[in-house]
């Protein structure tokens, strides 16, 4: 699939199957923010999209989910390297997922998250 704000900021999805997945981003300097370490957002992107890569594929045609919320804890600051975001959905209803990712950078847990995700069939509406 397209991923059109991945690709912004490079972010790689490097497995994804029903109910997990591996996602990584190559710290840069337009990631890092003014104190010279990779902006929060930018780990919580990583979460946000591994959830996503996730859930998707045990969703039925015609399906999408989106965020409902995300808890994130930081743990370590990192200014350089790659930092790898691994994903398992912890429990799949009919219309809500949770899911939780660690991500990593060197080998060292540097923040964890749980979110929540809506599971539902868009319906399109006619002007």
């Amino acid at each position: 699939m397209h991923h059109p704000f991945a690709d912004l900021v490079g972010l790689k999805v490097i497995m994804q199957k029903e109910g997990s997945s591996i996602c990584s981003i190559e710290v840069c300097e337009k990631l890092l923010n003014p104190h010279r370490v990779v902006h929060g957002a930018v780990i919580y992107s990583l979460a946000d999209t591994g959830m996503g890569a996730a859930l998707y594929p045990s969703l039925l045609d015609g399906q999408i989910c989106a965020t409902i919320e995300i808890k994130i804890n930081y743990y370590r600051a990192v200014s350089e390297g790659v930092i790898s975001c691994e994903t398992n959905v912890v429990n799949r209803g009919k219309s809500v997922a949770n899911m939780e990712s660690s991500m990593f950078c060197s080998g060292e847990l540097i923040a964890k998250a749980n979110g929540n995700y809506s599971i539902f069939s868009p319906t399109i509406k006619s002007t």
